[in-house]
């Protein structure tokens, strides 16, 4: 079970250094997927071999004076109730202000750990300064330098230290997990109802260690699963709805721990930059992706051109992952409700999928031959074997090509398409890697 760590402060403090030089560390280690380098509010942290999330809250404050300073105490409460740790950062240079005083106010009454983080401590004569925080109440501030980086190894010892020891929950392995997201309103309770039923003692219910995520256990009409449930659990504590970074964060854990995403959209209102925020969370968790489109029954004119408009606009939003099933159903009529369920299901076991290596050469090497990958300064990329790769959470190719640092991205989707054109990976992430042969 993943921790959270949220950075809050006011702006201009360094945040979103901080937030890339904790999630970098790890980018030798993942490839920079494509298309996910746009929100940079979310990514992982590895330290001494313990993995967390962190969140930078500093991407989503609306940029106006008089709903400014509202929108940041907006924030830190959202990240108060979300997080398992908080890291409030404030700015040496500026000494104490009345935000800080603010958001120290609101920390203080949360039970969460805090660490107070003293930012651009460039010289030693600079920690003298940081000793005007104490006033905040949260303890020792913890100098650093984001932009050069010194402190920042002692102050993950102290996250380390302060964040909850990860609980394992009762879910038993090797049953898929099937997650709803999307938007506030959307009609996440409403589709978990549908397909529960009001019979509800058929199912058990597992109340989920981390404090948002309950397991249901889903044993019924040949199926068998949990649903991992966020909705409506927690009071809603002054938390405006219409808050981005509310569904965001509500997602992150969901998401985070389970197999199959049923993302819903809402069909009276269309897709959405918030739908895209989600979007962009299952696809860097390499998540398999259900699109659901709620409330169809609310449609007036249903015909296949409206439905195929519709089907396209929502992949041209998501490329260049556009292979998943997108399904148009209503939670309130339970129509397709089922569908949804065997959508599911399918996608998860296209995750499994195995392509075996003569196979696969068989079919993609006359591929490759006919469309070689472009010839960069006049060299040629030969490409003479490929593989899949055992045991991983997703299907992963790998080609063994003489040039592989020249074969770029375009390259690797084209190859992906083709991969998918001939076996069933349907609503699956695919990881390409080319290596030297």
């Amino acid at each position: 079970m993943g921790n959270l760590v949220a950075i809050v402060g006011r702006p201009n403090v360094g945040k979103s250094t901080l937030f890339n030089r904790l999630t970098k560390s790890r980018r030798a280690i993942v490839s920079d997927e494509a298309g996910t380098t746009r929100d940079r509010q979310y990514g992982k942290c590895l330290w001494n071999g313990r993995e967390f999330s962190v969140v930078d809250t500093g991407g989503w404050v609306v940029n106006s004076d008089d709903i400014f300073e509202d929108a940041i105490r907006r924030q830190v409460l959202v990240a108060t109730e979300e997080a398992d740790l908080v890291l409030f950062m404030v700015d040496i240079t500026t000494g104490v202000t009345d935000l800080d005083m603010d958001v120290a106010t609101i920390l203080r009454r949360s039970k969460l750990p805090v660490i107070l983080v003293a930012n651009k401590a460039d010289n030693n004569a600079q920690l003298y300064d940081s000793y005007e925080f104490y006033s905040l109440g949260l303890g020792d501030p913890y100098c650093i330098s984001s932009a050069t980086g010194s402190g920042t190894g002692d102050l993950l010892d102290v996250v380390m230290e302060k964040l909850p020891a990860s609980q394992e929950e009762e879910v038993e392995d090797g049953i898929p997990r099937f997650a709803v997201v999307g938007r506030p309103n959307v009609g996440k309770s409403s589709i978990i109802n549908a397909f529960i039923g009001e019979d509800r003692n058929i199912v058990t219910e597992i109340a989920g260690t981390t404090r948002d995520s309950i397991y249901t256990r889903f044993d019924k009409f040949g199926f068998d699963f949990y649903l991992v449930d966020t909705a409506g659990i927690r009071r809603k504590n002054k938390v405006t709805e219409d808050l981005e970074f509310y569904s965001v964060m509500r997602s992150i854990r969901a998401i985070e721990n389970c197999d199959v995403c049923i993302l819903m959209i809402d069909a009276t209102r269309g897709i959405e930059a918030q739908d895209m925020n989600i979007f962009q969370l299952i696809q860097k968790n390499n998540k398999s992706l259900v699109v659901v489109v709620n409330k169809w029954d609310l449609v007036e004119d249903k015909t296949n051109i409206v439905i195929k408009t519709f089907e396209n606009a929502i992949r041209d939003r998501m490329a260049p992952f556009v292979d998943f099933p997108i399904i148009f159903a209503s939670a309130i009529t339970k129509q397709r409700i089922f569908k949804v369920l065997e959508m599911a299901k399918e996608v998860y076991l296209n995750r499994t999928a195995k392509v075996g290596t003569s196979k696969l050469n068989e079919v993609m090497l006359p591929i490759i031959e006919a469309y070689p990958p472009p010839s960069v300064k006049g060299k040629y990329i030969k490409i003479k074997y490929c593989t899949q790769l055992p045991n991983t959470q997703i299907p992963s190719f790998v080609f063994y090509a003489n040039l592989p640092q020249y074969v770029k991205e375009p390259y690797k989707r084209f190859l992906e398409n083709k991969i998918r054109e001939n076996w069933s990976m349907h609503g699956c992430p695919i990881n390409i890697f080319i290596r030297q042969k």
